[in-house]
C-alpha cells in the first residue's frame, strides 16, 4: 500500500511532505519532557519554533536563550536537516544503499537544489562535505570570537559551533536575545561569510572548486549569481551607510545588507532605523539568495533577469542578450511569474497580519517579507502577534521555503508545448 502510495506521489508533492513531517517531529520534539523553556511553550509555539528552524527563518515567538541545552539542540538540528533538506538526506541514504540515484530520484534531488543533473553519488558527497568543512571553519573562528569576549571555552564552543551552523544554513537563530549586536568584528564577519557562502549555492561553489582547481570556465549562471551577490551587499551596504548619516558604521552596514539577504542576524537594533533603511531591507529581503542555497527569496537570478530584461525593453530589443549568450523566454516569465507570486502571498500575508492584529503596517509588512522570504529580521512584533497571526507567519514561513522549488517541480513535470498556435493579438 504505501509503495503505491509513494510510486503516486511527484517530486512537488514529496518536498511539501518532507517538509511537513520534519516540521512536525521538530514540534514534538520540542514539547518533549528534557526540552525546557524559562516561560513555558506552547503547541502554537512549539510549532512556529519548528517551523522557523525547518525553514531556515529565524522568526521567534519565543526567546531562544530561554531554551535549555536540548531545546538548543534540537534547533540547531532542525536547522541542519532543513537548510540541507530532507530529501537530500534519503537519498544519501538510496545513494549509500544501492549505490546510484534512479530517474526519478534524480528528478526529485535536482530540482531541490534547483541544479543541473550532476553525477548523484558526487553530488551529494560534496554538499556534505562543503557545509561539515565550512562551518568547522566558520566555528573554529567564531569560538575565537567569543573568547575574544570573555566566554569560557565551554561556552565560547557551543556559541560558536551554534552561530556557525545558523549563519550557513542562514537561519538567522542566535543564542543571545540581542542577536550579534555589540559583539567583535571577527564575529560578524565570520557570519557573514558563513552567511554568503551558503546563500551561493552548491552549484556555484562547485564550479569556483573547479575553477581553482582545472581553471575551469564558469558557467552563465556562476557569473550572474557573483556578479549579482556582489552588487546587491556593496549597493546595499553603501545605501545603509547613507541612509543612516553614517551612525550605522562600516561594518554594521556591511553585515546587514549581507544578512537582509534570508539570514535574519542583526548587528543593530531595527527600530532605530529609518524608513528609507527598512524599505532598502524589505527589497534585499524579497530578492533573497541563489538558486540551490540554503536560503529563501526569489533568487538573485530571478531578480537578474527581471532587471535585464526591462532594460532591454526599455533599449527597444527583440531578445535579452547577455554575455553572448539568449536568455528563453520560458526563464523570463518563470522569473516574472515568481516575483509576482511572492508579492501575492506577501500582500495576502500582510492583510492577515493588519486584520487580527492591531499592530502599524510598516511592522506587519516588514514581517510578512520576513517570514516569506525566510529571513528572520523583525521589529520585535512577533512575540505579541495574536496565535492566528504566528500560523499566518507559519504558512508564510512554509510557502516561502518550499514554493520556489515546488514551483520549480511544476513547471518541469508540466512542461507541454501547446500543439496549436493561435494567431496574435494586439493590446494597447
Amino acid at each position: 500500500m504505501w509503495t503505491r502510495i509513494r510510486n503516486r506521489l511527484n517530486p512537488w508533492h514529496s518536498l511539501i511532505l518532507s517538509f511537513g513531517w520534519l516540521i512536525m517531529l521538530g514540534s514534538i520534539l520540542l514539547l518533549l519532557p528534557p526540552v525546557q523553556h524559562l516561560d513555558g511553550l506552547t503547541f502554537t509555539d512549539a510549532v512556529f519554533e519548528s517551523t522557523s528552524a525547518v525553514c531556515v527563518t529565524g522568526l521567534t515567538t519565543v526567546s531562544t536563550t530561554g531554551f535549555n541545552f536540548w531545546g538548543q539542540l534540537a534547533l540547531l538540528l532542525l536547522m541542519q536537516l532543513g537548510a540541507i533538506g530532507i530529501m537530500t538526506f534519503t537519498s544519501s541514504f538510496m545513494l549509500a544503499l544501492r549505490g546510484q540515484l534512479r530517474l526519478r530520484d534524480r528528478v526529485k534531488f535536482s530540482t531541490l537544489q534547483e541544479s543541473s543533473f550532476y553525477e548523484g553519488s558526487h553530488l551529494l558527497q560534496n554538499i556534505l562535505k562543503i557545509t561539515f568543512v565550512t562551518e568547522f571553519i566558520g566555528f573554529l573562528l567564531l569560538t575565537a570570537g567569543f573568547l575574544y569576549e570573555g566566554f569560557s571555552p565551554g561556552q565560547a564552543a557551543w556559541h560558536g559551533l551554534f552561530h556557525a551552523v545558523s549563519a550557513f544554513c542562514n537561519a538567522g537563530f542566535s543564542t543571545f536575545d540581542s542577536s550579534v549586536t555589540g559583539l567583535n568584528p571577527l564575529i560578524k564577519f565570520t557570519i557573514a561569510g558563513l552567511i554568503v557562502m551558503g546563500g551561493l549555492g552548491y552549484y556555484v561553489i562547485f564550479e569556483l572548486m573547479l575553477f581553482r582547481k582545472r581553471r575551469h570556465r564558469l558557467s552563465l549562471h556562476s557569473r550572474v549569481v557573483l556578479l549579482t551577490t556582489a552588487w546587491l551587499i556593496v549597493v546595499g551596504a553603501l545605501l545603509l551607510y547613507l541612509f543612516e548619516g553614517g551612525h550605522l558604521g562600516i561594518t554594521d552596514s556591511i553585515f546587514q545588507s549581507v544578512t537582509a539577504r534570508t539570514a535574519g542576524f542583526n548587528s543593530v537594533d531595527m527600530n532605530i532605523l529609518h524608513y528609507p533603511s527598512i524599505f532598502l531591507l524589505m527589497l534585499l529581503m524579497f530578492i533573497g539568495a541563489s538558486p540551490g542555497s540554503t536560503g529563501g527569496g526569489i533568487k538573485t537570478t530571478s531578480f537578474f533577469v527581471i532587471v535585464y530584461s526591462i532594460l532591454s525593453v526599455l533599449k527597444g530589443k527583440t531578445e535579452v542578450v547577455y554575455s553572448r549568450r539568449r536568455i528563453g523566454f520560458r526563464l523570463i516569465m518563470k522569473s516574472f511569474a515568481t516575483a509576482v507570486i511572492y508579492f501575492a502571498v506577501i500582500f495576502s500575508g500582510t492583510l492577515l497580519l493588519l486584520q487580527d492584529n492591531n499592530i502599524p503596517l510598516k511592522d506587519a509588512l516588514f514581517e510578512a517579507v520576513s517570514a516569506m522570504g525566510t529571513v528572520g529580521l523583525s521589529l520585535g512584533i512577533t512575540p505579541q502577534l495574536s496565535i492566528a497571526g504566528k500560523w499566518v507567519l507559519i504558512a508564510l514561513m512554509f510557502i516561502g521555503r518550499v514554493g520556489p522549488a515546488s514551483f520549480a517541480m511544476a513547471t518541469l513535470i508540466r512542461r507541454k508545448e501547446p500543439s496549436i498556435k493561435y494567431p496574435e493579438g494586439t493590446l494597447f
